[in-house]
């Protein structure tokens, strides 16, 4: 009874093993993608060129988005063949039934799902850390032209030095907040990538022995 109730039907029914598959690695290569496209998106906001953030609409979030699932979905469509039930000598009942599928799933979920993700994060948080940096300087600089009487140099020097430090902590904070997001998603995903690398060499291993 205990037996029966633990049996998991996805290591022998074929459509529910690659179905599960597909939603797996479709979902997990949707998720990082959208937060990718949240960051550039806080890039083209930041940014003082108003081109850049006129082209931040709910329109462009959209169509973006669509493209995304769409590619996630074309991406690991090939999973519908690769995978398959019932198999032996590998670390799960259902896995890709060659090693070519196998290297080629894991391939795509360790670049496209986890490095290329992260890669995007960081390139285009340090350009949003940029932008407010050169928003910081403009608006400096427009508070500085506005000081012309000789008698408030002292305050405008005062007011130069709060500003300077507020500038600072704001970098810090930005900073901080990107390193704490990339590490959190690296913690994550980062060990998935090297299990699944893991698991088609000790498997093909195991096969050749």
């Amino acid at each position: 009874m205990i037996d029966g109730w633990i049996i998991d039907p996805t290591t022998y029914i074929g459509w529910i093993c690659k179905l599960r598959v597909f939603l797996v690695f479709t979902t997990r290569t949707i998720a990082p993608w959208l937060i990718v496209l949240a960051t550039i998106d806080r890039w083209l906001l930041s940014s003082v060129d108003a081109h850049r953030r006129q082209r931040s609409t709910l329109k462009n979030a959209q169509r973006w988005t669509i493209i995304i699932i769409i590619f996630s979905i074309l991406l690991y469509a090939q999973l519908f063949y690769c995978y398959e039930a019932n198999q032996i000598h590998t670390p799960l009942k259902c896995y890709g039934k060659t090693v070519a599928c196998r290297y080629i799933t894991d391939f795509s979920f360790a670049v496209i799902t986890i490095l290329c993700p992260l890669f995007f994060m960081i390139l285009f948080g340090l350009l949003s850390v940029s932008n407010v940096q050169q928003s910081q300087r403009r608006v400096q600089s427009l508070q500085l032209q506005s000081i012309i009487s000789i008698t408030n140099k002292q305050a405008g020097s005062v007011f130069g030095n709060t500003e300077q430090k507020l500038k600072q902590k704001t970098d810090r904070s930005l900073l901080r907040m990107l390193l704490v997001q990339v590490l959190i998603l690296s913690i994550f995903t980062l060990p998935l990538s090297l299990d699944k690398f893991y698991s088609s060499f000790s498997g093909d291993d195991a096969s050749s022995v």
